[in-house]
């Protein structure tokens, strides 16, 4: 089973795991943080979503969910959902998402890859 969270990311699960399904998604969800996959301000899929995609029990990703926000890696805002929580690096995290957001724009216009890093090159020689 796995679970696509913004830009093609992966959350996958192994059901023929010892560990339990609500761990497997909280180690699953600091791993895509501690790799960058998840940068800060990121918002996650609500529990009903996350637990439909992942054939789970809303309740078992409820419980990864408030055991995240309590060990600080995200934090809930009401209705607006879920959110990974910034933290002392989050100024690199928001230029690591401006990049990624700047690049998806130029891919919409259809300006390929490698077109794209040579921009990026001369944006960086000025």
């Amino acid at each position: 089973m796995s679970m696509t969270i913004g830009n093609g990311l992966g959350l996958t699960l192994d059901p023929d795991s010892d560990i339990a399904p609500y761990e497997q998604v909280r180690r699953g969800v600091i791993e895509l943080v501690n790799t960058g996959s998840l940068l800060a301000g990121s918002r996650l899929p609500t529990v009903r979503a996350l637990a439909q995609e992942l054939s789970l029990a809303p309740n078992t990703v409820a419980r990864s969910y408030r055991e995240l926000e309590a060990e600080d890696v995200i934090e809930t805002r009401g209705r607006q959902g879920s959110f990974i929580k910034a933290h002392s690096d989050s100024t690199l995290q928001r230029a690591a998402l401006l990049t990624v957001e700047h690049v998806a724009a130029l891919r919409q216009l259809r300006v390929d890859d490698s077109h794209i890093k040579s921009l990026l090159d001369q944006a960086l020689r000025r």
